[in-house]
């Protein structure tokens, strides 16, 4: 029995994958990889060096925002890859993602940070579902959607 643990991608359907992955990565505090054998000098865009990489390659232009990626700086979050489908979304999440935004916190503190969170969240395109309060199982928590309907909780 194989019991090596597996890295996990996250992957989004989304009508526009880099518009959704820019939210994520603000959200998250995630950042865009370097295009395959691309070294990024210091402060470059790496949107840009995405760009110049898909027109020298062939891909049309039109096809250029048929996926996008994100990963944590640090290498310890899962990578979120979002990829353009035409339908829309018609239901809810079967999966989604939880925003640790508070852990440790209870009562009034909890929620006052889970509201701040929340505002900088709606300042960055997220709606706010609703709040849920503390009952015995939960400490609280807000649901929210992300600028394409995706649901999330703030936790």
């Amino acid at each position: 029995m194989n019991t090596k643990s597996r890295d996990i991608q996250i992957t989004f359907d989304a009508h526009d994958p880099r518009a959704l992955s820019s939210f994520w990565r603000d959200a998250l505090g995630y950042c865009y990889p370097g295009p395959p054998g691309v070294e990024l000098p210091e402060g470059a865009d790496p949107l840009a060096a995405w760009d110049d990489f898909l027109a020298q390659i062939g891909v049309p232009e039109e096809q250029r925002n048929a996926r996008s990626a994100v990963e944590d700086p640090d290498g310890q979050g899962p990578r979120l890859f979002f990829q353009q489908v035409p339908e829309d979304k018609v239901a809810k999440n079967r999966v989604h993602l939880d925003i640790r935004a508070a852990p440790g916190l209870q009562g009034e503190e909890r929620m006052a940070a889970l509201e701040a969170e929340c505002d900088r969240l709606v300042a960055l395109g997220a709606t706010r579902v609703r709040r849920d309060e503390a009952a015995p199982l939960s400490p609280g928590h807000i649901v929210m959607t992300d600028p394409e309907g995706n649901e999330f909780c703030l936790d």
